[in-house]
């Protein structure tokens, strides 16, 4: 022991030992933190999931990114894709990332499921898409009255896009049995599937929509991409896309909650005050499908469905849980909370 205290002892060794200890305690303290600094940065990561991170109805995360504004806010963010938003609730209840990109309206059915998430920003006053149908069956299928017997194309089964499907056979008077759902995804797996004929209708999204026109393959159905066309369809708004989260991480995580709602709010106000060429110009190539000139020609028509400060709408809310109790069994009847559905708590504080 007394060996050991004059190998490590400063105040009796040499000054040339003196400087090799100091030098060790170094190297040791820096190898520490080393080791200590990844397990920090892990811990500090935002990941978001986003259902379809190309589409024009999820654009913001991706911007917010190549604006820096995550950054800027001090987040440390990675953004993940799956074909459908039930996809990234999945994830999210899973506890394999942080936030959703996703509708609202999961927040509605969770909560039906003694779950509970809560939009911290809404990025959609519309759910910006459309019931498109085959253009060989366009003079026969003319509303969603004509779907008896015929398949439905959705994202996923539980998604969003089955939400809406359902609801508008619903108000057309028709029942579940009397059609088909087919998940079909989004983007090139859904055109493919109208191709082939293997749906006869198909909900989907710009820039989808843009280049089904184009090439003639489907026409238009029910447009919900504008206010006017949403409320001729269900009757009033339905705010769709939305940053979520748990409830329970809003709760212990006050400060990154109003850091994101900070970036996708200025990000809102970025889309706003900027055109659909230079919000075309911020966004990864392969996203334009081989044909810029109709990505922004998609996005130009879809400015409009954009919430200019991340509020959630007046009356929104009530609208969305309108539209899914009158065909989801698990929703009718129930006590649904919806002040727990969201909050502009974390948006009002935004400058």
């Amino acid at each position: 022991m007394r060996h050991a205290v004059r190998v490590f002892s400063s105040a009796r060794a040499t000054p040339l030992r003196r400087t090799l200890i100091a030098a060790g305690a170094t190297a040791i303290t820096a190898c520490a933190l080393a080791l200590a600094a990844p397990q920090a940065h892990a811990a500090d990561k935002i990941i978001i999931m986003v259902g379809g991170i190309n589409k024009l109805i999820y654009l913001p995360p991706k911007l917010a990114e190549s604006l820096g504004y995550f950054k800027e806010a001090g987040l440390d963010v990675e953004l993940q894709s799956q074909p459908a938003g039930v996809d990234a609730e999945n994830e999210l209840l899973a506890g394999a990332v942080q936030a959703v990109v996703g509708y609202y309206d999961h927040s509605i059915d969770l909560q039906s499921k003694g779950k509970e998430v809560t939009s911290i920003t809404q990025l959609l006053l519309v759910p910006g898409g459309m019931e498109m149908v085959r253009a060989d069956l366009a003079d026969s299928v003319r509303s969603m009255a004509d779907l008896k017997g015929k398949t439905l194309g959705v994202t996923g089964l539980g998604s969003s896009s089955s939400f809406l499907a359902q609801y508008l056979a619903s108000r057309a008077g028709l029942k579940s049995g009397d059609y088909s759902m087919l998940p079909v995804g989004a983007g090139n797996t859904l055109i493919a599937a109208m191709k082939q004929k293997r749906v006869d209708v198909a909900w989907t999204t710009e820039p989808t929509t843009s280049i089904l026109l184009s090439t003639g393959a489907a026409k238009v159905l029910v447009d919900m991409s504008s206010v006017d066309g949403t409320r001729a369809a269900l009757g009033g708004l339905y705010p769709a896309s939305s940053v979520y989260v748990h409830r329970s991480w809003m709760n212990s995580h006050k400060a990154e909650s109003q850091k994101l709602a900070t970036a996708f709010v200025k990000t809102l106000k970025y889309i706003q005050t900027h055109s659909a060429e230079e919000i075309a110009d911020k966004m990864p190539k392969d996203y334009y499908g081989g044909n810029k000139a109709i990505y922004v020609q998609a996005l130009k028509a879809s400015l409009p469905m954009y919430s200019p400060d991340g509020k959630m709408p007046a009356g929104g809310p009530e609208q969305v849980l309108k539209v899914m109790a009158g065909f989801n069994p698990n929703i009718k009847g129930k006590n649904i909370d919806l002040s727990k559905t969201y909050t502009n708590e974390f948006v009002d504080q935004v400058k």
